[in-house]
């Protein structure tokens, strides 16, 4: 549509809004011509970007929207859009703007903030056939203007504050949709009866405390939610509404369901979710044309059988109810795509499952099955797969985890060979420096004394078979230590045993050995314990274990007890069991004050949640406040399971150690605490993993795949077999194979004691060992330079030989700042690593873990190999913030120099993670290797990163909490000029990607997030207000663009410094 300039400039500038408005104008559900207006805001509102100040200031009750004037050239609009603009009453002249749209049939006034419904609506009389007047303020509908209004046929008056609707609605005959949900309607007119044109009715979340009786003469009624309301019960009659389609009666509180409701042929959507059902009726089987149904958080202890002659039914949800079994006739449901049954009761899947081909989502977390039936691969379209949380043996835990696919793999390899049981089950020793726990594993583990001789044998002469390897050791603790101990020939049971270093140096890469299945030994010196010293050698440790792996059983052992008294080594004991006791007590009532904050909120109206900033979660949508809580109800479930009483032992007493081997093996060989125990795996994936641990094989630090490939077919795998064989021990922890890493995916890394031994080089922070090691190392390369390594390392450290001078000097460095080159680094690993190439594979493999990251990795191949590039270690970095200061703090730096002209409009980004209980151990430290990736110009300190997203600078930092009381936090900023502050959100938005896959790997984590208030920032607030991380996953609310600040009623915030201008996937509420 061509427009016509208006003469004034403010008639100008009005007719140019409506002119673009109208260009982009779109079609609507009812296939109108819309035309949408922003007159208040001064700006068109329809089809706008998300770019960043996009949103202008909302008007104030003061003020008066301008005056608006159409072109004449806007006939053929038919639906007028006013949303969004915070109106408290119509704009002036409207009335003659109106009479310039002769085809007008639909009006939109949402999101406003009118308090009646406006008189103007009576002069569209005949007219009008849509109003729209949701999320504004109205208190009651005025009949006069309801009654001037004949023709409407949809009708929204949701989210208002209503307590009665006028008895002049029923006098709208042509009314097909009807929302009038989110309000406060104790009841309904009886005039409501009389819409016999009706096909839409929502009621959802009033105060309705019985079934409405009028509802009962909506003959032509096809949609009809009453969900969120009292109801208690259904009337007989309700089979009358034949026409219905879709009903949701979402926690109506209904107990049972009458014989009438199976009259209701016609459904096809019915969600009963919430109600305390505990059966159907016996008839229910008669809606056969049924195609979603939802029976989540009932009371059903046995499967509706009235379900299964349901031949429609493509959607079926039982979650969260009591069952304990599936039927085998559930394969008649050959339509059923998705099919939800977590968290019940249930042991075993009837072997039919596997005819559902159709499936695509098939959810089993949160259940007790053990086995999965044959053939279940079939089910190869299953793409929402989830089986977390049961005592899975057949396949072992492992494979399910990965997938279908894997699963599929596993049954048919199964099926190519004999099943194997193999008794193993790993164990790791925990707890704080000298609490004994290296004599502890040496006195285990005496018993196998001819494994031990073999293993000292083997290691003498460089064989570190699993076998040999594994076996006990004879020197001080070195780091991580790993030993097999066959605990039980006769039954063939054995322990992966993990010596885990206490010193704090160690703390990066220790979570990697805590994994699921495992039995935990906490040991405790109690010669030195005291009751005051119970947080950091016995509750940090359980904290650590249980945000790792959630259920982690633990077994505390008391060691040295032969110097400590008998009462005082019982008053001991009893401390620690007390202190634990009452320290999961502190934790369960945190998470409890948690979980109720969110029921208070979910009780609460949303539109009264986003009109309050105060309020714990503003703005936070229900889905994403039931995520919440759903995360908080699993935290609170699935606690550490610590064995009770702790066992006091002397390496004096064999009694004593006698005890707890028998406890260990005891608990061990508890079916419902270690199912994985007794895992079926195929034959061949036995032999597979034997064979990579003999000779001559197990000398090799890693196998190239090819190698693997070899062994497979000794094992009789072949190559399409193999890969799940692989993933399986990959996933078990019996070697590494990382099939997503294009660097690492064509090499097995095998030897994992050797993998320890070159991790505990990097870690044990001893500066005569390391120098001591590198003068050996240096040795070794002088002494071969007859096979040309010498040639290499004058070209490494110059014309002259590396001196011990040099040798220092890198060690000094590597101390403070972290800091290594190649050449040297392989000096520290002669004699594992020898070729370049096995250099740079290695550190291929630390960067992947986390550990360390190239500064200067070049693009292409460099001529000398890896020797040339430079790798920063940052868990050794020991200044805390970085030599060039923080542009956040406002003080110099180059970055705040470069800023300081233009300081005063700029806007900062922060977001803050929190953790009240536990900040994961080395998590800074893997955090600040994974982000190398996205930034450039970093400058690193022990506490801080002061980074370049491009050309926009980024801050993480991390504070330790001063107390107690204070958590632990870490932070993400950046910014940048209102304008300009989507390149922020741009900056920032990869690192919380970042930060959110690594708490990942910490399930039982307890973590909140916030987007912290760039008001309260730039005022150098010590206390700055903090939004809720979950709007980090929302999508900005329409119409909103200032949010005020309750620290400083005044203060306004824009939407686009909380808000992003896309949702993101971060959320803490996303697990």
């Amino acid at each position: 549509m061509a427009g016509t300039d208006g003469g004034g400039g403010g008639d100008l500038k009005t007719a140019r809004l409506w002119r673009e408005a109208a260009l982009r104008a779109r079609k609507l559900r009812g296939n109108l011509r819309q035309l949408s207006l922003s007159g208040a805001a001064a700006t068109a509102s329809s089809d706008q970007g998300p770019g960043p100040g996009s949103g202008s200031p909302s008007p104030t009750s003061a003020q008066q929207p301008p005056p608006l004037v159409l072109p004449p050239d806007l006939a053929d609009v038919e639906v007028l859009n006013l949303g969004n603009n915070a109106l408290d009453e119509l704009p002036t002249g409207l009335a003659t703007a109106l009479g310039s749209l002769p085809l007008l049939r639909g009006l939109v006034l949402r999101r406003n903030r009118l308090p009646r419904l406006p008189p103007l609506l009576g002069q569209l009389g005949a007219r009008l056939t849509e109003l729209d007047v949701s999320h504004n303020r109205l208190g009651a509908v005025t009949a006069e203007v309801l009654s001037a209004l004949p023709q409407l046929r949809k009708l929204n008056l949701s989210h208002n504050q209503l307590v009665d609707l006028p008895a002049q609605l029923g006098t709208l005959g042509h009314l097909e949709e009807l929302d009038v949900s989110f309000n406060k309607l104790p009841q309904l007119p009886e005039a409501l009866g009389h819409l016999r044109a009706l096909r839409t009715l929502d009621l959802d979340h009033n105060q309705l405390t019985a079934f409405p009786p009028q509802l009962l003469q909506l003959a032509t009624l096809e949609e009809l939610d009453v969900s969120g309301n009292r109801l208690r019960g259904l009337p007989e009659e309700i089979g009358t509404l034949r026409a219905l389609k879709i009903l949701w009666l979402s926690g109506a509180e209904l107990g049972t369901l009458p014989s009438g409701f199976c009259q209701l042929a016609s459904l096809e959507s019915l969600m009963l979710d919430s109600n305390g059902l505990q059966a159907l009726p016996a008839q229910f089987s008669r809606l056969q044309q049924l195609r979603m149904l939802n029976l989540s958080s009932n009371l059903f202890e046995d499967f509706p059988g009235a379900l299964l002659p349901l031949a429609s039914l493509e959607e079926l949800y039982l979650s969260r109810n009591r069952l304990t079994a599936v039927p085998a006739l559930v394969s008649g449901l050959s339509k059923l795509l998705t099919l939800w049954l977590d968290n019940n009761r249930i042991r075993y899947l009837p072997d039919s499952i596997v005819e559902l081909t159709g499936l695509e989502e098939l959810v089993l977390q949160g259940n007790q099955i053990a086995v999965l039936p044959d053939n279940f691969g079939q089910l190869s379209r299953v793409g929402l797969w989830k089986v977390k949380d049961n005592p899975l043996i057949q396949p072992p835990y492992e494979v399910c985890m990965k997938g279908i696919p894997y699963i599929a793999a596993y049954q048919k390899e199964l099926a190519h060979s004999q099943p194997a049981v193999q008794p193993r089950l790993k164990l790791l020793l925990l707890g704080c420096k000298a609490a004994g726990k290296t004599s502890l594993r040496r006195c285990l583990t005496e018993g196998d004394r001819e494994e031990g001789v073999r293993a000292g044998k083997g290691r003498e002469k460089g064989h570190p078979g699993l076998d040999s390897v594994l076996g006990p050791t004879l020197s001080n603790s070195k780091g991580i230590e790993v030993t097999s101990w066959t605990a039980d020939a006769a039954r063939g049971l054995r322990f992966i045993v993990y010596d885990l270093a206490g010193d704090q140096s160690y703390e990066v890469i220790q979570p990697f050995f805590l994994s699921p299945g495992a039995l935990y030994v906490l040991v405790v010196n109690l010669a030195t314990y005291e009751p005051s010293s119970f947080p950091s050698a016995v509750g940090s440790f359980l904290h650590c274990v249980g945000a790792r792996v959630p259920h982690a059983v633990v077994c505390i052992v008391g060691t040295h007890a032969d110097l400590c008294g008998e009462r005082e080594l019982e008053e001991k004991c009893l401390d620690i069991h007390r202190q634990i006791a009452l320290q999961e007590k502190q934790d369960a009532a945190g998470l409890g004050r948690l979980a109720s904050a969110v029921d208070e909120a979910l009780a609460g109206d949303f539109e009264l949640r986003c009109a309050s900033p105060h309020a714990a979660y503003y703005g936070v949508s229900d889905k994403n406040l039931r995520r919440r809580k759903a995360h908080l109800q699993y935290l609170l479930k699935h606690r550490p399971q610590i064995l009770s009483p702790v066992l006091p032992v002397s390496c004096r007493a064999p009694a004593q150690l006698q005890r707890l081997r028998a406890k260990l093996l005891s608990v061990a060989e508890h079916r419902e605490i270690f199912p994985n125990l007794h895992r079926v795996l195929p034959r061949s994936w036995h032999v597979l993993e034997e064979l990579h641990f003999q000779r001559p094989q197990a000398e090799r630090l890693w196998l190239s795949w090819w190698d693997s490939a070899r062994l497979g077919l000794q094992a009789g795998l072949t190559e399409d077999r193999l890969q799940s064989a692989l993933s399986y021990l990959h996933e078990s922890g019996k070697l590494l194979y990382f099939e997503d890493s294009p660097a690492l995916k064509e090499h097995v890394f095998h030897n994992l004691p050797r993998l320890i031994d070159i991790l505990n080089v990097f870690f044990q922070r001893d500066a005569s060992l390391l120098l001591r090691k590198l003068l050996l190392g240096a040795q070794g390369e002088v002494g071969s330079q007859g096979n040309g390594a010498g040639a290499a390392l004058a070209g490494e450290g110059g014309a002259d030989p590396l001196r011990a001078a040099q040798l220092h000097h890198y060690v000094e460095g590597f101390l403070l700042h972290g800091l290594l080159p190649a050449h040297v680094i392989r000096l520290l690993l002669r004699p594992h690593v020898q070729a370049p190439q096995d250099l740079q594979l290695l550190l291929e493999l630390l960067e992947k873990m986390g550990l360390c990251y190239c500064l200067n990795k070049a693009k292409g191949k460099a001529l000398n190999g890896a020797s040339a590039a430079w790798y920063k270690f940052p868990c050794y970095v020991q200044n805390e913030v970085p030599p060039a200061e923080a542009w956040i703090d406002g003080s110099g730096g180059a970055a705040a120099a470069a800023l300081a002209g233009q300081s005063f409009v700029a806007e900062q980004l922060q977001i803050r993670y929190s953790f009240p209980v536990l900040f994961p151990p080395g998590l800074f430290a893997r955090y600040s290797v994974q982000i190398n990736r996205h930034v450039v110009q970093r400058s690193d300190g022990k506490f801080q990163i002061f980074a370049y997203r491009g050309k926009v600078p980024v801050v993480v930092s991390y504070r330790p909490g001063r107390s107690a009381l204070q958590p632990d936090t870490l932070s993400i900023a950046s910014h940048a000029s209102l304008p300009n502050i989507w390149t922020a959100w741009q900056a920032i938005t990869p690192l919380l990607e970042e930060l959110d896959a690594l708490l990942q790997e910490w399930p039982g984590l307890c973590y909140t997030v916030h987007i912290l208030c760039s008001k309260c920032l730039k005022r150098g607030s010590p206390n700055p207000h903090a939004f809720p991380g979950e709007l980090l996953s929302q999508p900005r609310p329409e119409g909103v663009a200032e949010i005020i600040c309750p620290k400083n009623g005044s203060e306004r915030v824009n939407v686009a410094l909380v808000y992003p201008p896309t949702p993101t996937v971060i959320s803490p509420c996303s697990k």
